[in-house]
């Protein structure tokens, strides 16, 4: 995402209370020591009384963020602020929660079951992790790969180390929150408490720290101890604690322009200190920064895909792109199809029927008319849906500089690239060789494949999916799904340094704090039920919940919300009736 940069040293601002950034450091670097020796008794009682908490504060959350994007009370739309705030807050913490009892009964983090070695480096099953999780999104799974090398043992051995003897020092950590997506920054805090056993400081983004209270409810009893601290401010007020003595590590959701603002500074000597290595600002830091994020879409034969099928993979892509606006740092912004298969328009023609066919709403986000004017200004040939001038394609990108090609739009334009290659084989090829080698940014990627051609293509699409060098690999499945299931780590390809940051340093979420991850790889079924049971991805899902296609999304989101703040029998019936109308 793209949020204004940070200046590591700012001239003090009138308004720039240091004197109250000053306690509020204060207040957790006392805490620091009290945290670090909090029994894991006590800390799983801390997130499950806090589960409550989200579930009394999830309707005014989505009110306040339907508000602010400028949606009406009701809209169709407002079914992502619930999955994107209280949804996903509850569904991280339940993740941490199962894991944290399982060390609590002396079981290991991850089941040793669950590990096993494949082609010289430890693959690990971590979704879906409870029964719950298995009834409520069947036929979705989601590996953690390792980097090469990495053992099944040492993986069981590593994870979760906080817990098992390697903790480390007490310490305080800035968080800087993002301004997009409302469940960034929560669930940020809440990595750097239980994942990494430091006292936080929350920086609300301008954006949305409308949220704030919401934020202070949920996390009341951490502020009540000293473990957690809030603050609102731009740049100034970031910079002010990214500098702080008393701040010993930073975790930013942003840009790479907010990192090398930080570590290098703005000055006309900036580029010499990142040349030289030699930064303002040496504090351990971790990151996810975005990047421009390929949706690839592997060549059937033919007969394989029905009408059903493009209309569905349609409605797919079309909200991996529309979903907040493409106000996401993994929103689809290129779309890669074989330029040899006859599939390709008549998957570009339903993209355009639901792009026509979708309710209004506006880019909300600051800058993005801007952007989205300068997407228009470099083609006139786009294609532009509704009335409200935000549903922008591209339907065929050539040039090497293009800007769709160079730059993050965060914006809801869709650029499409044709590539060829005679068949599957051919095609993954070219299309792997261009997302890792055309496309800035490693935070995400989907590959979209229909069951036959996956069966057929067997070598081809494994290749694919080893040599997508992204930190989430969706087959199937909208890489954004890595965000939401608390499970499964989230952030960058490893490999980015200070010098070079691209999508980020490190991960976060990852509820069985694994170590040494290269990525993860997540599937879902490539059609619903009962469909799927004649493309050969058989499965209990519906159409997914998070479709901006999906009728009774709404009422679905905000029954699963409830349920995963307490789960129960008794509430399965209603989610489900209203789910299998979707």
């Amino acid at each position: 995402m793209t949020p204004a940069p940070v200046s590591p040293t700012p001239t003090p601002a009138v308004d720039l209370d240091t004197a109250s950034l000053g306690r509020a450091v204060a207040d957790l670097r006392a805490g620091a020591e009290t945290w670090a020796a909090t029994p894991i008794a006590e800390r799983i009682g801390l997130l499950e009384r806090m589960l409550p908490r989200i579930a009394a504060r999830a309707a005014e959350m989505v009110a306040d963020s339907a508000a602010a994007k400028g949606l009406a009370p009701g809209s169709p739309w407002t079914a992502e602020d619930w999955i994107g705030a209280p949804w996903a807050l509850a569904q991280g913490v339940s993740a941490q929660l199962h894991v944290l009892r399982r060390i609590a009964a002396g079981k290991s983090p991850v089941d040793p079951g669950a590990v096993r070695e494949r082609d010289g480096r430890a693959v690990v099953d971590v979704f879906p992790a409870t029964r719950w999780d298995a009834l409520l999104q069947n036929g979705t799974t989601a590996q953690v790969w390792t980097t090469p090398g990495t053992t099944a043992r040492q993986v069981v051995d590593r994870a979760a180390g906080e817990y098992r003897g390697r903790a480390g020092r007490p310490a305080v950590a800035l968080v800087l929150g993002a301004g997009n997506v409302a469940a960034i920054t929560p669930l940020d805090i809440l990595y750097k408490l239980y994942a990494e056993g430091q006292t936080v400081i929350a920086k609300m983004n301008p954006v949305n720290d409308y949220l704030r209270p919401h934020f202070e409810h949920v996390f009341s009893e951490f502020v009540d101890q000293g473990w957690v601290r809030f603050a609102d401010g731009g740049a100034d007020v970031g910079g002010h604690l990214a500098g702080h003595d008393h701040v010993d590590a930073i975790h930013v959701t942003g840009s790479e322009r907010t990192h090398d603002a930080i570590v290098w500074g703005t000055d006309e000597r900036a580029a010499e200190r990142r040349r030289t290595d030699t930064p303002l600002n040496d504090k351990p830091f971790s990151s996810e920064l975005g990047g421009v994020t390929p949706c690839i879409v592997a060549p059937g034969a033919p007969g394989d895909w029905s009408a059903a099928d493009f209309r569905y993979q349609a409605e797919h892509i079309v909200t991996s792109k529309m979903n907040n606006s493409g106000h996401n740092c993994v929103a689809s912004q290129i779309l890669i199809l074989p330029r040899d298969w006859d599939g390709s328009d008549r998957l570009l023609d339903e993209i355009r029927r639901l792009l026509r066919e979708l309710p209004p709403r506006a880019d909300y986000y600051p800058g993005a008319d801007d952007r989205l004017d300068a997407v228009l200004a470099a083609h006139p040939e786009a294609e532009v849906f509704g009335d409200d001038r935000c549903r922008v394609l591209v339907p065929d990108l050539a040039g090497v500089d293009d800007m769709l090609l160079t730059d993050e739009v965060f914006g809801s334009a869709l650029g499409v690239v044709r590539l060829p290659g005679a068949d599957a084989d051919a095609f993954l090829r070219e299309a792997v060789n261009f997302a890792n080698d055309r496309l800035p940014g490693t935070l995400g990627a989907t590959l979209i494949v229909h069951p036959r051609t996956e069966r057929a293509h067997r070598a081809a699409v494994d290749s694919a999916i080893e040599g997508l060098r992204y930190g989430t690999v969706g087959v199937n499945a909208w890489c954004a799904l890595g965000f939401l299931l608390g499970y499964t780590p989230w952030g960058a390809y490893p490999g980015h340094t200070r010098q070079d940051i691209g999508s980020g340093i490190g991960f976060v979420h990852n509820a069985y704090l694994l170590e040494d991850i290269e990525k993860t790889v997540l599937r879902s079924p490539f059609a619903p039920a009962p469909r799927g049971l004649f493309t050969g991805s058989p499965s209990l899902s519906p159409r997914p919940p998070y479709f901006v296609t999906n009728r009774t999304a709404l009422t679905t989101v905000e029954r699963l919300t409830r349920f995963t703040a307490a789960p129960s029998a008794a509430r399965l019936p209603a989610l489900f009736a209203s789910a299998l109308r979707g």
